[in-house]
């Protein structure tokens, strides 16, 4: 039977560049979506812009230019920065396509006539960068809750979104559901903090600007944009309420959101509500992913501290990157980027653990036998060993991909390559090769290695894809399906291995930080 697998981010807003920590979402769900690949699922992976509100509209009167135009740039920049990170997206999503429109047009009237949309007047405080409203208590130090900034009294004419009408619906759904929302602090947060004290209807509509998808019975109106936003999941893969698409049927529900901690009211009170108005089944979870600071602070323009993720591939190479975004950012915690850690952590990890061994590996099996690979023959307990732990770790990272625990997962890759390098250095090859009675031993050891790095990149190729490749080519081998990993005797004998190349090099910290710094 076919294992069908859905997985979206979500969708960019086109105010401008995503700097890394907006990025690290993409390459994230990227490293889910190639693992569930190379392990056998049809994936759906769904990523985007979403190009409606007041904000895009100011910003394009700014520039001088229409909003179409505006989000158009914006649009290039993202796709070409995913594609700078080797996201393997399947669909990438623009609200302003024409169908999409036109399916949120008759998601909103079919909510209407059944009674969950109603019009009235709001009157409150709005932030217009987050293009949120709040109340009073809402506030912290009287300013917008998500992003510090000044609010403003609004009021005017809206359509609202009857959230009481599905409160205790959603509150037993996520209680019957514990991994609905991940991680548990993030759902202890939306249930405490925001269903539990009460919900107030949702505003839905704006008449202070026009660029928007208006609304279907009231072209004064244009929808708000997190009906539009939200319902993307869903309109792309085709959604309609008039008869969907078999892609739609065979994907839906998703079943994985991934998402900023800072989104996450609207994607676990306000898109489940909206599914259940329009009789959907939810999505299966919700990952409120931490984010990554600089140093110790959000990113933010303001403090002039945004780094973007094609300016460090062109510095440090794009596995790098990935690799620094996929393992330095806890589960459940936020994540920390300076300069002088990912430095640190190309030369230890990446060039002396996983680069060091690749070149010395392959260095002495064309010192030795001339690149051939050789047959093993002789085995010891130390050798089992070995093959004990490539052979279980599968498993192990299976273990972690299964609960969204990418670092771990990737950690677990790279103790094939710690533990081989120790294997070095207790077998020591050099000392066999010059005895004529250890030959066998030495065709051992060496194969040993060589089949050991083929199973560590196979699992690699879903974190750090370049490298994977990289690794394969210099062993010269096509042996790089999952299925591959069962056993361990994937890399043929006889066949001449690849040149050995440096895969990454060590980096001198004070010069890279000069030529950051200049």
């Amino acid at each position: 039977m076919e294992k069908n697998y859905y997985i979206t981010t979500s969708i960019a807003y086109a105010s401008g560049k995503p700097h890394i920590g907006n990025t690290y979402e993409a390459v994230l769900a990227d490293a889910i979506a190639r693992y569930k690949r190379l392990t056998g699922y049809n994936v759906y992976f769904q990523t985007g812009m979403d190009e409606h509100g007041e904000k895009i509209q100011k910003k394009a009167e700014a520039a001088g230019i229409k909003p179409q135009e505006f989000v158009d740039n914006i649009a290039l920049e993202v796709r070409h920065l995913w594609d700078s990170m080797n996201v393997s997206y399947d669909k990438f999503v623009r609200t302003t396509n024409v169908a999409h429109e036109e399916v949120v047009a008759k998601i909103f009237k079919k909510l209407y006539d059944q009674g969950d949309i109603y019009l009235d007047k709001y009157e409150g405080l709005y932030c217009t960068p987050c293009e949120s409203f709040w109340t009073e208590s809402q506030l912290v130090d009287g300013k917008c809750p998500d992003c510090g900034r000044e609010v403003h009294n609004a009021s005017e004419e809206a359509y609202f979104l009857k959230l009481s009408n599905y409160t205790d619906r959603l509150i037993n759904y996520i209680e019957e559901h514990p991994d609905f929302i991940t991680p548990e602090s993030r759902k202890n947060e939306i249930m405490n903090n925001f269903i539990k004290p009460g919900l107030q209807d949702l505003c839905i509509s704006r008449t202070s600007f026009d660029w928007g998808i208006k609304v279907p019975i009231n072209d004064k109106h244009v929808i708000y944009v997190w009906l539009d936003a939200l319902a993307n999941y869903i309109t792309f893969p085709g959604y309609d309420p008039d008869g969907s698409s078999e892609t739609f049927n065979k994907f839906w529900p998703a079943d994985l959101h991934l998402i900023g901690k800072d989104i996450l009211r609207f994607h676990t009170i306000y898109w489940p509500i909206m599914l259940m108005a329009l009789d959907l089944p939810l999505p299966k979870q919700i990952f409120g992913h931490p984010w990554l600071l600089f140093g110790n602070d959000k990113m933010s323009k303001s403090k002039g501290n945004i780094v973007y993720a094609d300016d460090l591939a062109s510095i440090f190479g794009i596995d790098a990157v990935r690799y620094y975004m996929l393992h330095e950012i806890p589960y459940a915690s936020d994540g920390t980027f300076t300069y002088e850690l990912l430095i640190d952590r190309v030369n230890t990890e990446l060039a002396n653990v996983l680069g060091n061994l690749v070149n010395r590996t392959i260095s002495m099996a064309h010192k030795y036998f001339d690149g051939i690979i050789e047959e093993p023959h002789e085995f010891k307990d130390i050798d089992k060993d070995l093959i004990n732990l490539v052979l279980k770790t599968p498993a192990l990272v299976e273990e972690k991909m299964n609960s969204y625990h990418v670092a771990d997962a990737l950690d677990c890759i790279f103790d094939i390559f710690r533990r081989c390098n120790k294997y070095i250095d207790e077998t020591m090859p050099w000392v066999l090769a010059k005895e004529e009675k250890e030959q066998d031993r030495l065709k051992t050891v060496i194969y040993n290695l060589l089949e050991s790095i083929r199973h560590g990149a196979v699992l690699l190729q879903a974190f750090l894809p370049e490298t994977a490749d990289e690794i394969f080519k210099q062993l010269n081998t096509s042996n790089k399906h999952y299925d591959t990993l069962k056993e361990f005797k994937g890399m043929d004998s006889g066949i001449k291995l690849g040149e050995a190349k440096p895969i990454f090099m060590r980096l001198d910290k004070e010069e890279i930080m000069k030529k950051i710094n200049s």
